[in-house]
C-alpha cells in the first residue's frame, strides 16, 4: 500500500523522515518528497510548505505524481479547547476554513460549490482509534486558516464562529478539498504545540519545539502500522 504523509516545515519533516527507511530525496517546485518505506508500505513524505495553497499545490502533486491510497497530514496545530493541552494529538473527524466567507447561500466556511466540512476517511479514523489508549487524542473538528493565531481576539473570533473546534492549524482542510476533489481518502492528525491567547503563546509554541521529543510522533508510525 502507498500512502502520502504531507507536513509544512522542516521540523516536522526531519520527525516523520526519521522513521522511514531506504529514503530517497528529491526537490521539486520548491517543495521536498521523500520517498521511503515503513513496514509493509510505500511512503511519499512531502513537505509542502507553509499555509492553504501551499498545502493545496503539495497534495494535488502528490496525487498526480504518486497516487497514493492514503493522504496523511501531520503537523502541529493550536488548541481551541481547555480539554486540549499541548503535547495532546487531535485527530480530524471533519475539518473547516475559519477564515472564509462567500456571503450568499453559502455557510461559514463554505467555499461555494463544496461542502463546509470535509469529512475523514472512516476506515482512517478506525485505525486511529487503535492507537488512542497509547496517547492522549481527541477526536472532532480541526478549524484551518493562513493566519498564526496568537492573539485572543483572533481565538476568541473562531472559537465563537466553530465552537465544536478542538484544534487550529494552516493546512488540514486545503488538503482535504483536494483529496475531496481527487476521491483520495484523508485524515488530518496533529500533535498540539501551543494554546494561542496565552500568556507567553509564542514563547510555548518556541519550547515545544526544544522539549517534544521524537517519540511523539510514534502516533503517525502507529497509526500506519493499523493501516490495511
Amino acid at each position: 500500500m502507498k500512502i502520502g504523509i504531507i507536513v509544512a516545515m522542516e521540523s516536522e519533516k526531519n520527525m516523520i523522515a526519521s522513521i522511514l527507511e531506504h529514503k530517497h530525496e528529491r526537490e521539486e517546485h520548491k517543495q521536498t518528497f521523500i520517498e521511503g518505506t515503513l513496514g509493509a508500505h510505500q511512503v511519499v513524505l512531502l513537505q509542502s510548505g507553509i499555509g492553504k495553497v501551499s498545502a493545496a499545490v503539495g497534495a494535488t502533486e502528490l496525487i498526480n505524481q504518486y497516487k497514493p491510497d492514503y493522504i496523511i497530514n501531520s503537523g502541529v496545530a493550536g488548541s481551541l479547547n481547555k480539554e486540549v493541552g499541548v503535547m495532546d494529538i487531535v485527530v480530524a473527524e471533519r475539518t473547516v476554513y475559519h477564515d472564509v466567507d462567500c456571503f450568499s447561500d453559502n455557510e461559514l466556511g463554505q467555499i461555494q460549490g463544496f461542502p463546509t466540512y470535509f469529512t475523514a476517511d472512516q476506515r482512517l479514523l478506525q485505525s486511529a482509534r487503535q492507537i488512542a489508549s497509547a496517547h492522549k487524542i481527541h477526536f472532532g473538528l480541526t478549524c484551518t486558516g493562513d493566519q498564526f493565531i496568537s492573539r485572543y481576539d483572533d481565538l476568541k473570533k473562531i472559537i465563537d464562529n466553530f465552537p465544536q473546534g478542538l484544534a487550529v492549524d494552516m493546512e488540514s482542510n486545503a488538503i482535504a478539498q483536494v483529496c475531496y476533489m481527487y476521491d483520495t481518502p484523508f485524515v488530518s492528525l496533529r500533535i498540539v504545540s501551543d494554546t494561542p491567547g496565552i500568556n507567553d503563546h509564542e514563547q510555548s509554541y518556541l519550547n515545544f519545539w526544544e522539549e517534544a521529543p521524537k517519540t511523539s510522533f510514534n502516533a503517525v508510525r502507529q497509526l500506519l502500522e493499523n493501516i490495511k
